[in-house]
Protein backbone atom coordinates (compact mmCIF):
# COMPACT_ATOMS: atom_id res chain seq x y z
CA UNK A 1 0.00 0.00 0.00
CA UNK A 2 1.36 3.51 -0.85
CA UNK A 3 -0.09 7.20 -0.07
CA UNK A 4 0.71 10.44 -1.95
CA UNK A 5 0.09 13.20 -1.16
CA UNK A 6 -0.56 16.08 -4.02
CA UNK A 7 -0.13 19.27 -3.93
CA UNK A 8 -1.44 22.08 -6.14
CA UNK A 9 0.32 24.93 -4.72
CA UNK A 10 -1.24 28.41 -5.06
CA UNK A 11 -0.50 31.74 -2.76
CA UNK A 12 -4.49 31.80 -2.72
CA UNK A 13 -5.39 28.64 -2.51
CA UNK A 14 -3.55 25.55 -2.42
CA UNK A 15 -5.12 22.42 -3.45
CA UNK A 16 -4.37 18.72 -1.72
CA UNK A 17 -4.77 15.28 -1.96
CA UNK A 18 -4.60 11.89 -0.36
CA UNK A 19 -4.32 9.00 -2.60
CA UNK A 20 -3.84 5.95 -1.65
CA UNK A 21 -3.27 2.38 -3.84
CA UNK A 22 -3.46 -0.78 -2.67
CA UNK A 23 -3.09 -3.20 -5.49
CA UNK A 24 -4.80 -1.80 -8.31
CA UNK A 25 -7.53 -0.11 -6.21
CA UNK A 26 -7.26 3.38 -6.00
CA UNK A 27 -8.61 6.07 -3.39
CA UNK A 28 -8.91 9.46 -2.60
CA UNK A 29 -8.82 9.60 1.49
CA UNK A 30 -8.88 12.65 1.90
CA UNK A 31 -8.81 16.10 -0.53
CA UNK A 32 -9.44 19.96 -0.33
CA UNK A 33 -8.13 23.20 -0.92
CA UNK A 34 -6.62 25.94 1.66
CA UNK A 35 -8.37 29.07 1.12
CA UNK A 36 -5.26 31.33 1.99
CA UNK A 37 -7.10 35.13 1.33
CA UNK A 38 -5.51 37.34 -0.18
CA UNK A 39 -3.57 39.97 2.57
CA UNK A 40 -0.06 39.89 2.96
CA UNK A 41 2.39 37.66 1.39
CA UNK A 42 3.97 36.14 4.27
CA UNK A 43 0.26 35.95 6.44
CA UNK A 44 -0.44 33.62 3.62
CA UNK A 45 2.52 31.63 3.31
CA UNK A 46 2.88 31.07 7.25
CA UNK A 47 -0.64 29.92 6.98
CA UNK A 48 -0.02 27.44 3.98
CA UNK A 49 2.97 26.05 6.13
CA UNK A 50 0.91 25.65 8.90
CA UNK A 51 -2.32 23.94 7.31
CA UNK A 52 0.50 21.91 5.38
CA UNK A 53 2.23 21.00 8.41
CA UNK A 54 -0.71 19.64 10.31
CA UNK A 55 -1.96 17.64 6.92
CA UNK A 56 1.47 15.87 7.07
CA UNK A 57 1.36 15.15 10.97
CA UNK A 58 -1.86 14.15 10.39
CA UNK A 59 -1.93 11.81 7.11
CA UNK A 60 1.89 10.73 7.29
CA UNK A 61 1.77 10.12 3.54
CA UNK A 62 5.13 8.44 2.32
CA UNK A 63 5.56 11.03 -0.65
CA UNK A 64 4.58 14.51 -1.62
CA UNK A 65 4.08 14.84 -5.33
CA UNK A 66 4.63 18.56 -6.20
CA UNK A 67 4.68 20.45 -10.05
CA UNK A 68 8.25 21.04 -10.62
CA UNK A 69 7.55 23.76 -13.29
CA UNK A 70 4.68 26.31 -13.47
CA UNK A 71 3.63 28.81 -16.18
CA UNK A 72 2.51 32.27 -14.60
CA UNK A 73 1.11 35.15 -16.01
CA UNK A 74 4.30 37.46 -15.14
CA UNK A 75 7.16 37.76 -13.34
CA UNK A 76 5.51 38.87 -10.39
CA UNK A 77 3.25 36.33 -10.59
CA UNK A 78 5.65 33.89 -11.03
CA UNK A 79 7.89 34.62 -8.05
CA UNK A 80 4.87 34.41 -5.52
CA UNK A 81 3.73 31.09 -7.13
CA UNK A 82 7.77 30.10 -6.38
CA UNK A 83 7.08 31.46 -2.86
CA UNK A 84 4.23 28.81 -2.21
CA UNK A 85 6.09 25.81 -4.03
CA UNK A 86 9.09 26.81 -1.79
CA UNK A 87 6.90 26.11 1.73
CA UNK A 88 5.53 23.22 0.50
CA UNK A 89 8.94 21.84 -0.06
CA UNK A 90 10.15 22.77 3.54
CA UNK A 91 6.86 21.85 4.95
CA UNK A 92 7.76 18.10 3.34
CA UNK A 93 11.60 18.23 4.19
CA UNK A 94 11.21 19.39 7.48
CA UNK A 95 8.58 16.11 8.65
CA UNK A 96 11.55 14.09 6.90
CA UNK A 97 8.89 12.90 3.52
CA UNK A 98 10.25 12.19 0.40
CA UNK A 99 9.43 15.09 -2.24
CA UNK A 100 8.59 13.76 -6.33
CA UNK A 101 8.49 16.73 -8.74
CA UNK A 102 6.29 16.43 -12.09
CA UNK A 103 6.18 18.94 -14.90
CA UNK A 104 2.85 19.89 -15.74
CA UNK A 105 2.44 18.48 -19.17
CA UNK A 106 3.75 14.88 -17.61
CA UNK A 107 1.08 15.12 -14.94
CA UNK A 108 -1.33 15.21 -17.85
CA UNK A 109 0.56 12.98 -19.81
CA UNK A 110 -0.11 10.31 -17.33
CA UNK A 111 -3.46 10.86 -15.96
CA UNK A 112 -5.31 12.00 -19.59
CA UNK A 113 -2.85 10.41 -21.89
CA UNK A 114 -2.30 13.75 -23.77
CA UNK A 115 0.15 16.45 -22.03
CA UNK A 116 -1.68 19.29 -23.51
CA UNK A 117 -5.14 18.13 -22.09
CA UNK A 118 -7.74 20.70 -20.44
CA UNK A 119 -8.69 21.64 -16.91
CA UNK A 120 -11.73 19.83 -17.45
CA UNK A 121 -10.36 16.67 -19.03
CA UNK A 122 -8.06 16.28 -15.65
CA UNK A 123 -11.40 16.40 -13.79
CA UNK A 124 -13.39 14.37 -15.51
CA UNK A 125 -10.33 11.51 -15.82
CA UNK A 126 -9.22 12.45 -12.13
CA UNK A 127 -12.92 11.50 -11.40
CA UNK A 128 -13.27 8.16 -13.36
CA UNK A 129 -9.67 7.22 -12.21
CA UNK A 130 -10.62 7.82 -8.58
CA UNK A 131 -14.70 6.56 -8.25
CA UNK A 132 -15.69 10.00 -7.00
CA UNK A 133 -18.93 11.04 -6.11
CA UNK A 134 -18.44 14.67 -7.96
CA UNK A 135 -15.82 16.05 -9.83
CA UNK A 136 -13.29 17.57 -7.93
CA UNK A 137 -12.35 21.27 -8.28
CA UNK A 138 -9.95 22.23 -10.15
CA UNK A 139 -7.61 22.74 -7.67
CA UNK A 140 -8.40 19.59 -5.81
CA UNK A 141 -8.42 17.77 -9.26
CA UNK A 142 -4.85 19.18 -10.03
CA UNK A 143 -3.41 17.61 -7.14
CA UNK A 144 -5.53 14.44 -7.03
CA UNK A 145 -3.49 14.22 -10.92
CA UNK A 146 -0.18 14.91 -9.49
CA UNK A 147 -1.02 12.24 -6.81
CA UNK A 148 -1.91 9.75 -9.43
CA UNK A 149 1.11 10.55 -11.99
CA UNK A 150 3.42 9.71 -9.22
CA UNK A 151 1.83 6.09 -8.21
CA UNK A 152 1.81 5.23 -12.02
CA UNK A 153 5.38 5.97 -11.95
CA UNK A 154 5.98 4.16 -9.19
CA UNK A 155 3.62 1.14 -10.55
CA UNK A 156 6.37 1.41 -13.69
CA UNK A 157 9.29 1.44 -11.38
CA UNK A 158 10.66 4.76 -12.91
CA UNK A 159 11.76 7.20 -10.75
CA UNK A 160 10.94 10.77 -10.22
CA UNK A 161 12.47 13.10 -13.00
CA UNK A 162 14.72 15.73 -11.71
CA UNK A 163 14.50 18.91 -12.84
CA UNK A 164 17.10 19.52 -15.46
CA UNK A 165 19.52 22.80 -15.44
CA UNK A 166 19.79 25.02 -18.27
CA UNK A 167 23.50 23.42 -19.16
CA UNK A 168 22.25 19.95 -18.96
CA UNK A 169 19.36 21.02 -21.47
CA UNK A 170 22.07 22.63 -23.72
CA UNK A 171 24.45 18.99 -23.06
CA UNK A 172 22.01 17.07 -24.40
CA UNK A 173 20.88 19.23 -27.23
CA UNK A 174 24.37 19.28 -28.25
CA UNK A 175 24.24 15.54 -27.96
CA UNK A 176 21.54 15.28 -30.61
CA UNK A 177 22.46 17.59 -32.93
CA UNK A 178 25.94 15.67 -33.14
CA UNK A 179 24.14 13.05 -34.01
CA UNK A 180 22.19 13.81 -37.08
Amino acid sequence: MQTVLGIDPGSLVTGYALVRQSGSQLECRHSGRLALGSGDLTARLTRLFRELDRLLEAHAPGCVAVESAFHARGARSALVLGHARGVVLLAAGLRGVPVAEYAPREVKMAVVGRGGATKEQVQFMVRRLLPLARAPRADEADAMALALCHLHRARLRLPPRAPRKPAQLAALWRAKAARR
